[in-house]
């Protein structure tokens, strides 16, 4: 059995979630710059221009990529041999999520109770999903998340008989309704199957996934394509002033479901599509 000490994983929480506001991951930050030289629209392609050099102002000077710093989300995949010495894993969490944001001077976004609305001050709680699995290892997602793009995110609860037909029409509807309110270029992410719930998960966790990378089973991986297509086809465009850059990825992740249902989650994220992946 491997012992790892919560103070391990406050460390490395507060140091990801500093990282994830300032920086971009390498392949958003790839995907951003192959839009701003694709675009043909000449508004569309200033605006990615711009992005580009906002991206290199807040790395350079350590600013925030964007003014809402989100609300934190964190993945923690936790190898089954691992015990946790020292505080409560959630409290270590919430801790590394403070002191991230504090020492970070990261705008504090959270309110303590959704109706009274009274700001916590420390941008904590953070959303947290634990996941066990074979191993020793634990691997750390946080990907804080902006709420103009979250207020854009949709579930549809279709029928079986609506197939994939009906999964293509809801991704669509739910980008049209987005258009300017989610920060295009976004990126889509997509659950289809499982539960209620359980298909929001997948569509928040489809986010994450590298922006060249593919579903791995074939009809999914063609069905990422050409919803991508077709979202860029949309007219949207770079801030929703027009162009060919709506979408910079449609990542799809599926599970299995019950005879009754096709649960489909999609879950929309701004042009950031903040995350930082450690593993310990």
């Amino acid at each position: 059995m491997r012992i790892i000490r919560t103070e391990e994983i406050i460390k490395h929480i507060k140091e990801m979630c500093i990282e994830a506001n300032h920086f971009l991951s390498p392949d958003m930050e790839q995907a951003v710059r192959e839009a701003a030289a694709s675009e043909e629209s000449e508004v569309g392609k200033h605006i990615l221009e711009k992005l580009c050099e906002n991206m290199k102002i807040a790395g350079e000077d350590m600013i925030p990529v964007c003014q809402d710093t989100g609300m934190a989300v964190i993945f923690m995949e936790i190898g089954q041999e691992v015990h946790f010495a020292g505080s409560y894993l959630e409290d270590a969490i919430n801790e590394g999520v403070r002191q991230g944001y504090q020492e970070g001077y990261l705008r504090k976004s959270v309110v303590g109770d959704p109706l009274i609305r009274e700001n916590t001050k420390d941008n904590t709680p953070a959303v947290i999903h634990c996941r066990i699995v074979p191993g020793e290892q634990v691997k750390i997602t946080v990907a804080p998340k902006g709420f103009g793009s979250e207020n854009m995110s949709r579930v549809f609860m279709l029928k079986p008989a609506d197939g994939i037909e009906g999964v293509k029409q809801a991704v669509l509807a739910a980008v049209r309704e987005a258009g300017p309110n989610a920060c295009p270029p976004m990126v889509v992410g997509v659950g289809v199957g499982g539960t209620f719930e359980k298909c929001t998960i997948l569509a928040k966790q489809a986010l994450i996934r590298p922006v060249q990378e593919f579903s791995e089973i074939p009809y999914i991986k063609e069905l990422e394509q050409e919803l991508l297509e077709k979202i860029n086809q949309s007219g949207i465009g770079p801030g929703g002033l027009g162009g060919t850059a709506t979408a910079l990825a449609v990542h799809i992740n599926t599970y299995p479901t019950h005879i009754a249902g096709l649960p489909v989650a999609v879950n929309i994220c701004c042009h950031v599509n903040r995350h930082v992946v450690r593993v310990l």
